[in-house]
Order: structure tokens, then C-alpha cells, then sequence
């Protein structure tokens, strides 16, 4: 299992993706393409991904423009967010005791 959250998952797909945004399944596309683990056939962490999509803050549903032909809406970072993940740092957060 890679050493990542789902919410530094996602925030790594869309850092990666041109104009910082992606659709659901790109976010999908991207976990599977880089980290074999999620290749496998159980969908549970698909699951985690719309999950921390919906409620964490960092994540912003974007509406797709007119002229963008396709399914479902864009997802983006929060602006205020953007520290969080900066300079690669995407590895979850250490439980404190």
C-alpha cells in the first residue's frame, strides 16, 4: 500500500493535471496508472476517493464549461489549500499519541 492518504491521492492527480483540474474518472485513471496497488480488482478505494472529494474542503467541484463535451464536473484544490500539499509534501500526517 503506498504511503499517501486518499486526500494526498487526490491532490497529487490534480497538481498533475494541465489547468489543475480533473474529472472523477482522471482522478480514477491516474491513481490506477501510478500506483499498481489500485490496480487490483476491488473497487473500495474508488469508494475513499469520491468520499474525501465530497467532504473535504480542500476539493472544489468545478461545473464543466458549454464548449467541454463529456460526463461529470471538474474537481479542483481549494486555493487556501494549496500550502497543505506543497513541495511534493503529500505523505499523510503522523498520528500524534
Amino acid at each position: 500500500r503506498p504511503p499517501y492518504s486518499y486526500s494526498a491521492l487526490i491532490a497529487m492527480a490534480i497538481h498533475s493535471a494541465p489547468g489543475r483540474r480533473r474529472t472523477l474518472s482522471q482522478i480514477y485513471q491516474f491513481v490506477a496508472e501510478n500506483f499498481p496497488f489500485y490496480r487490483r480488482g476491488r473497487a473500495g478505494w474508488q469508494n475513499c476517493i469520491r468520499h474525501n472529494l465530497s467532504l473535504n474542503e480542500c476539493f472544489t467541484r468545478v461545473p464543466r464549461p458549454e464548449h467541454d463535451p463529456g460526463k461529470g464536473s471538474y474537481w479542483t484544490l481549494d486555493p487556501n489549500c494549496e500550502k497543505m500539499f506543497d513541495n511534493g509534501n503529500f505523505r499523510r500526517r503522523r498520528k500524534r499519541r
